[in-house]
């Protein structure tokens, strides 16, 4: 039986205590808290693009989830399939299986809190052209730019390369960590080596670090091939605000600024819920910011240099 499009399997949420804000010494230094509205203006100048992956929101619908971005002064999102879209509509789950009326629904919440839906997944494609056809066909509708996937196997990348050049979409291998197939950086890159560069690698760095892998030196080795990434800073195996874990959020910035990527970087917070989830995202926006102010000053005094 051909493997079905789902939503990817998601690690399960450890039951330890949930990080908040100044739990850790360390986070008021690192982690900045906001204050006011978000100044994006630096990322932006950087052409860095910061979202977030719904699935940091799954104790909500999709359209709270919205809410939640737009409240962060997030102006990007990934939805993830199967997420029950609204309290309005029912047993309704994003995908494919929208009718027209539910994407109408959602195309207008995402356009009235000035949230922009760039990417959908994760998903699983199987060999089953019909359901492939399907999700491009959504994605389309939706506007996706991205489609973030863990395919079967080498004959479903060539349907999913085919389908990209088709409809004008990308797909970006994701790394969930060990066993996974898709754990080690290497095996990524030969799926999508020799293929259109519709094809590349969303970069999971959380994962890597669960994997035993240091994010920093994965990103080295997807130089050229990154199109989007799932962001977290781990500590223990939980998610912690940026700047306070141990993947070297900070690090992974400045290569991803050397590489000069620009791009989708996805805010992904697998721990907690609620108010101490809104807490610690804001906390990871905030320090996201930070990063790009810190870089576009430095390259702003690196030129006045060059220029005298």
């Amino acid at each position: 039986m051909a493997r079905q499009i789902q939503p990817s399997t998601k690690p399960a949420e450890p039951a330890k205590k949930p990080v908040t804000r100044g739990a850790d010494p360390t986070v008021k230094k690192d982690a900045p808290a906001p204050a006011g509205p978000r100044d994006d203006a630096a990322a932006e100048k950087l052409g860095w693009k910061l979202g977030t992956q719904a699935w940091t929101f799954r104790d909500r619908t999709t359209f709270e989830a919205i809410e939640t971005a737009q409240k962060l002064g997030l102006k990007y999102i990934e939805l993830y399939p199967g997420q029950i879209l609204s309290k309005e509509t029912g047993d309704a789950k994003v995908g494919p299986e929208l009718t027209a009326d539910q994407r109408a629904a959602l195309k207008k919440k995402l356009s009235d809190c000035g949230v922009k839906l760039m990417n959908f997944g994760v998903v699983n494609p199987g060999r089953d052209a019909g359901q492939l056809k399907a999700l491009f066909e959504f994605a389309k509708d939706m506007g996706i730019q991205t489609i973030t996937c863990e395919p079967q196997d080498e004959i479903v990348w060539d349907m999913v390369e085919k389908a990209c050049k088709e409809y004008g979409i990308k797909a970006a291998c994701h790394n969930h960590p060990k066993p996974s197939k898709y754990w080690n950086p290497d095996t990524v890159l030969a799926a999508v080596k020799g293929k259109d560069t519709l094809l590349g690698a969303c970069a999971d760095t959380g994962h890597w670090v669960r994997s035993g892998l240091v994010p920093v030196e994965c990103l080295k080795k997807y130089e050229g091939r990154i199109i989007c990434l799932h962001f977290k800073d781990i500590k223990d195996g939980e998610d912690q605000p940026w700047g306070t874990g141990t993947g070297d959020a900070r690090g992974m910035l400045r290569e991803l600024r050397r590489q000069g990527f620009t791009g989708v970087i996805s805010l992904e917070y697998e721990t907690g819920k609620g108010k101490e989830l809104e807490e610690n995202a804001a906390l990871c926006v905030a320090f996201f910011d930070s990063v790009a102010r810190e870089i576009v000053a430095e390259e702003a005094k690196g030129a006045g240099k060059n220029g005298k």
